[in-house]
């Protein structure tokens, strides 16, 4: 080897052996050897997962710190490799591919490794010397991949949550209610199994999407608040093994200082360890909101269809040229593209569910999918609605004359005449509307049902439309 060979690579050793590291990468060997195992997507770990494991190294070397379990010189140069980290540095050094093997061994020892050798540069050694700065004694003193893998997750979750879904959710939520009162006031013909129903108001159609929303989100705000406790401290099976007893509640409380999150240490490490039932939970929560959303933005697509042979009671914004052969064309894609997220986070929750239940004894070694998925599902969820409000909700106009139009010549009012000539005599009136082409009012005036004055006031569309208040008893 020449001496330019030299200063390219350092030489690391682990239990396997001896190999060649690039002499610019902050990771080492357990790293490079998970890259060689484990070239299965090119999908790299998700920042906001990255961020999560450096919190929780940051605790840990600060309480560590504290405690005397590792020296201050170095608890102080692993606290500032993770700041700096979390600042934007050094992120293309977290190379390991989602689907690895053990439990998140490989990526957790990626996020070790690095941290120790900037730490070893801080300190003014060189990368790759374990001897001053060890990924595996300092870093991760008292620490084990079973238990800080677990917490990643939920920090991870909470962070998702905190800064992507839940505000698309409040905007998506407030615009919607927006709309709802500049459409409050126009009528339009309801429709149940695809046919004339009896009318509703456009706005209160907009209206309880919002409250569906609302109550999606107060589903999520619940199942979340299982990400925070957290069984850190239980060391390779749950028992705190090389753990200083003040350490599991000190970390638990310097990581919710650093998340401005009120969290608690587990009241039973084990079953935090072997349980990945809180994700689950969170995972079902964003799979119902997925399926609502799907539902939702059906509908802006069928009542946006036309523009000339379809419904067009409402017109969504066009974003961009719809068709490469029909000129003139506007799809309604940001709601094509809503469905599809949801279908894919529908898939990551059966794929969750499947991974949670696929653990053994001490541990659930399928911890790097559930990661993945949860973090993944809860990021594209909060985009997906941020995009669709801003690109599409937002923008919604209603075209007031047609969905009147369909209010006025929809069989379904007869509806209104049940109470007052009777179902079988108001069927037969919609039997013989829909036959002879004549309107319902004409043929109860000709068959001397009602008087024109009590079908003015029984087929009245805005009372008609309007929903009666919740009465006291």
């Amino acid at each position: 080897m020449t001496q330019q060979d030299n200063s390219q690579f350092r030489i690391e050793r682990d239990s396997m052996g001896d190999r060649q590291i690039p002499s610019s990468v902050y990771y080492g060997i357990q790293t490079l050897r998970a890259t060689e195992n484990f070239p299965i997507s090119g999908i790299k770990p998700l920042p906001t997962y990255v961020d999560a494991c450096l919190l929780i190294k940051k605790a840990t070397a600060i309480v560590n710190g504290e405690l005397n379990c590792i020296p201050q010189d170095i608890s102080k140069a692993i606290v500032q490799a993770t700041d700096e980290i979390l600042a934007g540095k050094l992120r293309d050094q977290f190379v390991v591919d989602v689907y690895q093997a053990g439990a998140g061994t490989s990526h957790h020892m990626n996020v070790n490794e690095v941290l120790a050798n900037r730490a070893l540069e801080i300190l003014g050694d060189e990368k790759g010397n374990y001897k001053r700065v060890s990924p595996n004694d300092h870093v991760n003193y008292g620490q084990s991949t079973n238990d800080v893998i677990p917490t990643a997750i939920r920090i991870g979750g909470l962070l998702a949550l905190a800064h992507t879904l839940h505000p698309a959710l409040e905007k998506a939520i407030a615009t919607l209610e927006n709309k709802a009162v500049e459409f409050q006031d126009i009528v339009r013909s309801g429709r149940t199994h695809m046919q004339d129903a009896v009318p509703v108001r456009l706005g209160e159609n907009f209206r309880a999407w919002a409250q569906i929303l609302t109550e999606h989100q107060n589903r999520i705000y619940t199942a979340s608040g299982d990400l925070m406790v957290l069984g850190l401290g239980g060391s390779a099976a749950g028992t705190g093994l090389n753990t200083h007893p003040q350490y599991r509640a000190r970390v638990v409380e310097v990581l919710s200082e650093l998340i401005a999150t009120p969290l608690e240490p587990a009241p039973h490490l084990m079953a935090a360890m072997q349980s990945m039932a809180p994700f689950v939970n969170v995972s079902g929560a964003l799979r119902n909101l997925a399926q609502d959303l799907v539902k939702i933005s059906h509908d802006l697509r069928l009542m946006d269809s036309g523009p000339k042979t379809g419904l067009k009671e409402i017109q969504l914004p066009p974003v961009q040229p719809g068709s490469s052969i029909m000129p003139g064309k506007y799809n309604p894609v940001m709601a094509e593209m809503t469905s599809m997220v949801c279908f894919q986070v529908m898939g990551y929750d059966n794929a969750i569910a499947l991974a949670a239940q696929a653990g053994q004894l001490e541990l659930n070694v399928m911890m790097p999918l559930i990661a993945y998925n949860l973090i993944h599902s809860i990021e594209i969820l909060g985009l997906t609605i941020a995009a669709l409000t801003e690109r599409c909700i937002q923008g919604i106009t209603a075209n007031k004359e047609r969905c009147l139009a369909y209010a006025e010549g929809s069989l379904a009012l007869v509806t209104a005449l049940n109470t007052h000539i009777g179902y079988l005599n108001a069927a037969n009136v919609a039997k013989e509307s829909l036959e002879t082409g004549k309107s319902l009012r004409q043929i109860v005036l000709e068959r001397g049902l009602m008087s024109e004055a009590e079908l003015a006031t029984v087929l009245n569309l805005e009372q008609m439309s309007s929903i009666l208040p919740l009465s006291p008893e």
